[in-house]
């Protein structure tokens, strides 16, 4: 089997987003100097999303799939008042 193919087929390629969503966030924690709760906001959702990748490539059933992205939704509209509200700081 090929790099590509098995990367997809076992769900690594999530593990691999996955991780480099870690190295951003400590990366906005060390660098940036942002608190947790606007990484979470940030970064929550992106995360969420790719468990439900994740769970999808490796034939999950389906409640593995909805449940990440379903609870991602709030996290992005937190992460949207953040932005959008002026008085936000991170």
């Amino acid at each position: 089997m090929r790099v590509m193919e098995w990367l997809f087929a076992s769900g690594h390629a999530a593990d691999l987003i996955l991780g480099v969503l870690a190295i951003e966030a400590l990366w906005l924690r060390c660098a940036r100097a942002w608190g947790w709760g606007a990484i979470l906001a940030l970064l929550g959702p992106a995360a969420l999303m790719i468990l439900g990748l994740r769970a999808a490539l490796t034939g999950a059933q389906w409640w593995w799939i909805a449940l990440p992205l379903g609870l991602s939704l709030p996290l992005h509209l937190i992460d949207l008042r953040t932005r959008l509200d002026p008085q936000a700081d991170r």
